[in-house]
């Protein structure tokens, strides 16, 4: 069940080196593993396929127009390590290997990302996992379930007014 790794992979001496305490083995093969949509140490299993899947992308990406469906992203139950091919529930570090198999994780979203850099945050007034950074939007009770940057919507009001 090897996953999608990038090229240059060699989490073997990793490994060796945080069963030694060199390094901390929550950080083994960070931003090494994933798919072209999220780099991650897992692959998820989805249910409603019972198939492993590199992410709920991936799986919408695959499933034959005839056989057309998408993945509730809060549905995933399971994941799969992508270190040690361990199946388990749904946490951010494997029961297994002990490696964090996402720098961000979301528990409501079951999703995992290690390039942190993107800004991810929950948003509780939407129910998804956004990017950009919470600082930088706010909800809008008014109008419903959107997300804005903030410093666009000043911009917009400005030009309005």
């Amino acid at each position: 069940m090897g996953g999608a790794q990038f090229p240059g992979d060699n989490d073997v001496a990793e490994v060796d080196a945080a069963r030694d305490g060199e390094v901390d083995r929550r950080d083994v093969g960070k931003m090494k593993h994933g798919c072209e949509h999220y780099r991650r140490r897992c692959k998820i299993v989805a249910p409603c396929c019972n198939q492993v899947f590199p992410c709920r992308h991936c799986h919408n990406e695959a499933t034959a127009s005839g056989d057309r469906h998408t993945i509730c992203r809060q549905d995933v139950e399971k994941v799969v390590c992508l270190l040690c091919e361990t199946k388990q529930p749904v946490s951010q570090v494997c029961i297994s290997c002990g490696v964090n198999m996402g720098e961000y994780f979301c528990d409501i979203c079951k999703f995992y990302d290690d390039d942190t850099d993107k800004g991810q945050y929950h948003c509780i007034d939407c129910g998804i996992c956004r990017v950009g950074g919470k600082e930088n939007f706010f909800h809008c009770v008014k109008c419903g379930m959107l997300c804005f940057n903030q410093f666009d919507y000043v911009f917009e009001l400005n030009v309005l007014l």
